[in-house]
């Protein structure tokens, strides 16, 4: 039978152990040698307390654990982050952004996965997009910067209206305010006498102010009363707008302005001298003619006054007739 050695034994016991350690070493870094992961690796500017075993989430929900960070070598001062994926079957697109951020007000750090829409899938060991979530301090900080100018602004209006009061609140603006004050209790006063003087009026005014109202009541009830008499009248108003409405007014009037236009035409004519109307008004050797007729018809009556023998007479004897004398002219 073979017979195993002590030294043998104590060989195997040791590389054992060495195996152990080593498994051991790595599970406590993150590492789990005996299961197949895929790595993934980040490059920050700085990570803020970032360490081995951190958590690694999508939407809140832990998907695998940071597993080194180790400074480049390229002399950047940049810190590669390498990560493992724990979820079985879990793909990470390539465009997927990798953001450093804080799970707590405690400051724990993490990377929290922003899931890219590409179709390309990210392949172990290729390094991801980062981004960098401004910590807790730094987002009090911006939000106190603003409240701290604005104080400072408001501090420094305080202390102009400060001395605003101080100047206004020096002697000559204490008698200035004094006199005001003055000025608005005698306005007052006026306004309070104004009031009683006014009552006393209204009081005194009363009674005619109740006729008055008596008045447009009765005024009123007459409305009321005779309301049907006034729909009767407007109502009578209507047929006659109704009526000139449907009067050819437009017509009429066309025909007034034609006869206005053709008078003013004749009138024109006439005065122009055209036609019988035109001559008698514009010549005058018709008046002439019928003043000289006028005067010849005058000196013939005249002489048949005077001599009327020489118009009807009878000679028996035959003596001759005086001659007819000519008639004076008649003074006009």
């Amino acid at each position: 039978m073979f017979k195993i050695s002590n030294e043998f034994k104590v060989g195997v016991i040791a590389v054992f152990s060495l195996v152990l350690l080593y498994y051991g070493f790595n599970f406590l870094k993150g590492r789990n040698l005996l299961q197949n992961k895929i790595e993934y690796f980040v490059l920050y500017d700085k990570i803020d307390g970032l360490g081995a075993n951190n958590p690694v989430k999508l939407n809140g929900y832990v998907v695998g654990k940071i597993s080194r960070t180790e400074l480049t070598k390229d002399g950047s001062g940049n810190i590669l982050v390498g990560f493992y994926i724990s979820e079985k079957d879990f793909i990470i697109p390539s465009n997927t952004i990798a953001r450093l951020v804080s799970f707590d007000f405690l400051g724990s750090k993490g990377i929290s996965l922003e899931m890219g829409d590409s179709e390309e899938l990210a392949q172990n060991g290729d390094t991801l997009m980062s981004d960098i979530e401004a910590d807790l301090a730094t987002i009090v900080d911006q939000r106190i910067a603003p409240l701290e100018k604005r104080a400072t602004e408001l501090i420094g209006n305080v202390d102009s209206a400060l001395i605003i009061v101080q100047n206004i609140l020096n002697e000559d603006a204490r008698d200035n305010l004094s006199s005001s004050f003055e000025n608005i209790k005698s306005a007052f006063e006026s306004f309070d006498r104004t009031s009683k003087r006014l009552d006393t009026l209204v009081a005194l005014e009363k009674i005619k102010i109740d006729a008055i109202m008596s008045h447009i009541e009765s005024i009123t009830g007459n409305l009321k009363n005779n309301n049907e008499l006034i729909s009767h009248a407007v109502k009578n108003l209507a047929d006659i707008s109704d009526s000139l409405a449907n009067a050819n007014i437009t017509e009429a009037v066309s025909n007034a302005n034609k006869a206005m236009l053709d008078l003013s035409a004749v009138v024109d004519r006439i005065n122009k001298g055209e036609g019988s109307l035109g001559m008698l008004i514009n010549n005058d050797t018709l008046y002439t003619n019928l003043e000289s007729a006028s005067l010849e018809l005058d000196k013939l009556l005249e002489d048949v006054r005077v001599n009327p023998k020489r118009y009807a007479h009878f000679s028996i004897f035959g003596k001759s007739e005086k001659p007819a004398q000519k008639p004076e002219k008649k003074q006009r």
